[in-house]
């Protein structure tokens, strides 16, 4: 049987991983290439991505790590390039490149609100700009931008930028998905929920007494009574990447474990 991405290149940006353990864009270039993808793993930190490569590399895949800064137009063109010249084409782009900064408009800076929009926002511009027109010549392709919940609920954290950012993601993710449908080039989002990562660890813990704290609060506030982990957003991007979800664009997919149904 043949597997769903046999002979396809896949280019994850954000295929490091924030700390010890499995971040979403790790998690999601490993499921990438266990499903018979070559891997384009790029993150800012070029060991991460190394790291990712390696466990690739161990498990029989096939993989090349690149450093880039999402939110540099000329670091992104330089791997799109070299991919390129190197494959000959890109089949799915995976954007998970994201960054929580606390503090809602009184106390966040203006510095931290841009930060914020152009890592989370301004990135997938960037990366869609260069990489849709290969798929729009060819007539074949799927963009998976990795959102949040947040993107369309509070999530009881005052991080404005990032509602803002994400929310934006959405949008972008719906404006693509239409403007490229003509050109058989799909577009889609999915919005993790409550997911335990290192992420949170680095970026969210100092919300709550202990890591402890946070990882118990967490886990009562989800309907299925646990955080997901980034498998599960993994799958699930994986799903909207390949060719069984043909049929399936513009959609912003939550991956909540039911939150998003869920009143109070």
């Amino acid at each position: 049987m043949m597997r769903r991405f046999e002979n396809k290149t896949v280019l994850v940006f954000g295929a490091g991983s924030a700390g010890p353990g499995w971040g979403n864009g790790k998690a999601a270039a490993v499921t990438y290439a266990r499903d018979g993808a070559f891997v384009a793993a790029v993150d800012r930190d070029l060991k991460a991505a190394e790291e990712t490569v390696s466990i690739i590399a161990e498990e029989g895949g096939q993989a090349r790590a690149f450093a880039a800064d999402v939110t540099r137009s000329d670091d992104i063109l330089a791997v799109v390039e070299a991919l390129l010249q190197e494959r000959g084409q890109i089949d799915v782009l995976h954007n998970n490149v994201g960054v929580t900064e606390m503090g809602g408009p009184e106390v966040a800076s203006e510095e931290s609100w841009q930060r914020v929009l152009d890592i989370n926002a301004t990135s997938v511009f960037l990366t869609c700009k260069h990489v849709l027109p290969g798929m729009r010549e060819r007539r074949s392709g799927a963009v998976v931008n990795i959102s949040s919940l947040a993107a369309i609920r509070w999530t009881g954290y005052p991080y404005l930028s990032y509602y803002a950012a994400k929310a934006a993601v959405n949008q972008m993710t719906v404006a693509m998905a239409l403007e490229y449908a003509p050109h058989n080039v799909r577009v889609n989002a999915v919005m993790p929920g409550l997911i335990n990562t290192p992420l949170i660890h680095q970026q969210i813990a100092g919300q709550y007494a202990d890591a402890e704290a946070m990882v118990r609060e967490r886990d009562a506030l989800v309907p299925l009574g646990k955080m997901g982990t980034a498998w599960d957003v993994a799958e699930a991007a994986a799903f909207l990447a390949s060719e069984q979800a043909k049929f399936i664009t513009g959609v912003c997919l939550p991956v909540d474990g039911g939150s998003s149904a869920k009143v109070g």
